[in-house]
């Protein structure tokens, strides 16, 4: 529209006439962007009530940036992020090794409950930082370009910070070699990611730590004789098995991309 729009083109416009079709409605708007004196004739247009009302509204809107925002009163909100979530995980794993050290001390003829709970130790916390049940923002984190494996990774190397430190605590109070407690926790954690890209991480570590509960500690105290694969010459295995199921993870790193935007 290059000219102004008439009187009654304005009237019309303002109560929503039915004979203004699209394109002049168009065309009007167009024009009261850039033209101030149709928007006072059209302000001039309205009904007094809707008059009314927009100066209520502009008088208000004047008031508040005049007298500027009001102090805001911060109260301290409940934490309810991913780290908040995972620490009572972290508190169990470390009480957990805690506790056979002491077992262990009390009962120096019975097999080294250290060496034994060390493989799963870490699996309780790597389970609880990727799952949609401890982490409030799972949505958004699994449909971001850099989710996946290599978030998951650096939050189970935060786990490994907080836990591997009271395993190496625990391994200089009972005198065992840390090859023979690092090397089956890292494998095991690094099984349950591998394992997870198929079922969960979460899933994937409760399965291991059961089994290895059900298969290998059990049985150990009940014989009161540590297992084969926890005594000296077994460490060149861990490590090999350790090698083994990161390349598997990082062969698979599709997979945890998937099971973000499914499962767990």
């Amino acid at each position: 529209m290059t000219t102004h729009p008439t009187h009654a083109m304005i009237s019309r416009y303002a109560v929503g006439a039915a004979d203004v079709d699209d394109a002049t409605v168009w065309a009007v708007e167009a024009h009261l962007e850039s033209c101030a004196t149709c928007r006072t004739l059209l302000a001039d247009a309205v009904d007094p009530g809707t008059r009314d009302l927009l100066g209520r509204v502009a008088d208000g809107i004047a008031t508040g940036i005049a007298t500027g925002p009001s102090p805001v009163r911060r109260r301290r909100s409940r934490r309810t992020g991913v780290a908040a979530r995972v620490l009572p995980w972290l508190a169990t794993a470390a009480g957990l090794v805690l506790a056979a050290v002491l077992f262990e001390r009390t009962f120096d003829s019975l097999p080294s409950l250290v060496l034994l709970i060390s493989p799963v130790a870490p699996l309780l916390p790597v389970a609880a930082v990727w799952s949609r049940r401890t982490d409030p923002a799972w949505e958004l984190l699994a449909t971001m370009p850099r989710a996946g494996l290599w978030l998951l990774l650096r939050r189970t190397l935060a786990v490994l910070a907080v836990v591997l430190p009271v395993l190496a605590m625990a391994g200089w109070w009972t005198g065992h070699s840390p090859a023979l407690w690092l090397l089956p926790a890292l494998a095991f954690t690094a099984g349950s990611l591998a394992l997870g890209g198929l079922v969960g991480v979460d899933r994937a570590a409760l399965g291991l730590a059961v089994t290895w509960s059900a298969a290998v500690v059990l049985p150990s105290l009940a014989g009161n004789r540590l297992p084969a694969i926890l005594t000296g010459d077994s460490w060149p295995g861990w490590a090999v098995i350790t090698v083994a199921l990161l390349a598997v993870l990082l062969v698979r790193a599709a997979d945890h991309r998937r099971l973000g935007l499914g499962r767990t």
